[in-house]
Formats: C-alpha cells, structure tokens, sequence
C-alpha cells in the first residue's frame, strides 16, 4: 500500500497541473439532515470528475517506452475523459474502451480530448484486454493500479488540509479506486476519522466482496450512477477497503435520482447520480449526521436526459 509520503509526493507532482477543489457549505443541506455537512466538490475538477488525480499520476510514473507505445483505459465515461485529457496533455496517445450503452456526453468527451474511443459490447474487461494486445497498447486500469490509488488518495489530504475538523468522510464507491486512495490518506493522517463508502443496490460488488472475504465480479452492473456501475472490485482496492473502510451502505436507484435532484435544487450543482450517492444514504437514514461530515461530489457529467426533471 502507499504511504503517507508517497501520497504527499504525487499530490506535489499534481500541483498546478490540476485543480484545488473547493469544499462547500449548504445550510439547507445542513437543516435538511440534521448537522454539518461538507461538499469536497470534485465536479469542478479538469474534466468534471476526481479521474484526473489517479489517472495523471500514472501517465507521468510510465517509462518514455511505455508512452511511446500509446495507452488505453475501460470506462463507463469519466476514466475515458480523464485519460483522454491526461494523454493529450502529455502527449501521449490515447485508445478509451467504452460500452455501446455510455453515456453520450462522456463519449463526447473522450473524443473532444482527442482520444480513439471503442464502443463495444459484451464483457468490457474482456475487450479491453483483446485491444491492448491486439495493438500492443500500454494498459491503464481505471482503478485497481497503485498509482492511481495513491493519486486520487490526494483528495484525502486535501480535504483534512482544508477542514481539518472533519469526523467523518462520506465517498461514493464504484470499484474501489476513490475510496481506497481517500481512506488510505485519511487514516494514515487521522485514524480516528470514520470513512464510509455508499454504492448502488444494483452495483453492489464491493459489499458482496466484502461478504465473500475477496474481490468478486457481478454477472451484471446496471445503475443510473453508471460511474458506480463497476462489475469487479479491484483486486488491489480490496485489502484496503478491508482495512481502513469503516462501514459500507448499499442505496436505491430511486433514492439516487431523489438526492441528485435534491443536492441540484438546494446547491445548484449539477452533480451527477454518481456523486449523489452519500446523500442517497442520508434520505435513506442509513446514514446519520455526527460531528463535522464531509462527502466527496465525486463528478458532474450528468446525462440530464435521464433525470426526468
């Protein structure tokens, strides 16, 4: 696992290349759930999401070879535009491996960022692994990668760097690579901070991982948080959750689309059901205020086509 120092060392090599993201304060929030919540509001990171800090730390870790030879990703859309903008900025090539069934504005920009982008069906992993060969591409995981882990466990230090009082870190879950690079940095700098993950019903593998006692793959991950909808926990994500993840809550789709239409009515941030899925846990009472409570607005690449507003 990374240490405390090398996640400080990445979040330097990050400095100016990225963006310092706000933490943000609701008072409707706040009265609506009972306490004091925080809003680390990753949506206004490059690219609208947190991808950007794991997915640039292993760009500038690869060798000029690997580079040379081009990269490629799998992704439900916010790992295809980081990469996409990342490769672009270091001039490297970029190949992103994205189901048919996308989200069109992710497609979008994936390509807008100047990647060749894939469009296939059936068993993503399989057909990422099938081009990566095929072309001799150098892979990048979208999560289950020590460097990526540690550049997105950036956002951890942070976040305590900015509101050092926080007692709690709500964090939207899909594979396991925001949570186990946020917990990771957050107990290594304060262990006493309580670190919750919340992911779909229907895109539930790491609380099925857990429950097996290993990573498990579903047969099928369907969500309208399609940045949740991971069908693997990363096999090196795992230990980590196992360790430093206090507590896993599971929420439902219609709860989803409720906390994105409420967080988007009383903010006015155009979060995306992905992010919103702490403040499904708290609509839900799976969750209850205690304390300083921060969560991370993880991306804002909504497909406003299927919020029925």
């Amino acid at each position: 696992m990374p240490t405390l120092e090398e996640i400080q060392q990445a979040a330097d090599q990050l400095d100016g290349r990225i963006h310092r993201t706000p933490v943000l304060t609701s008072s409707a929030l706040d009265e609506r759930f009972g306490g004091t919540l925080l809003l680390k509001a990753e949506l206004f990171q490059k690219t609208g999401s947190f991808k950007v800090r794991g997915l640039l730390t292993k760009l500038l870790r690869l060798s000029s070879e690997e580079r040379e030879r081009g990269v490629v990703t799998v992704s439900a859309g916010n790992a295809a535009g980081a990469l996409a903008w990342a490769a672009r900025n270091a001039g490297v090539p970029a190949t992103v491996v994205m189901a048919t069934t996308a989200v069109q504005a992710k497609i979008d920009a994936a390509r807008g960022y100047g990647a060749t982008v894939e469009l296939v069906d059936g068993d993503l992993m399989a057909q990422y692994e099938r081009i990566r060969d095929e072309r001799k591409l150098t892979g990048v995981h979208p999560f289950d990668d020590d460097d990526v882990i540690t550049g997105h466990a950036g956002l951890g230090l942070e976040l305590l760097q900015d509101r050092p009082d926080v007692d709690t870190v709500l964090v939207p879950m899909g594979g396991g690579g925001l949570i186990s690079g946020v917990a990771l940095a957050v107990k290594l700098a304060k262990p006493e901070i309580r670190v919750i993950g919340i992911e779909p019903e229907q895109a539930d593998v790491v609380s099925r991982s857990l429950a097996a006692g290993e990573p498990r793959k579903l047969p099928t991950a369907r969500s309208i948080a399609d940045g949740l909808a991971a069908p693997v926990c990363g096999t090196r994500n795992f230990p980590i959750i196992q360790q430093y993840v206090d507590d896993v809550v599971r929420v439902s789709e219609e709860s989803l689309l409720a906390a994105t239409r409420l967080v988007m009515s009383r903010t006015k941030l155009a979060l995306e059901p992905a992010a919103a899925a702490p403040f499904a846990a708290l609509l839900e009472g799976s969750i209850q205020l205690a304390g300083t409570t921060a969560s991370v607005v993880s991306g804002g690449n909504l497909d406003v086509s299927k919020l029925n507003l």
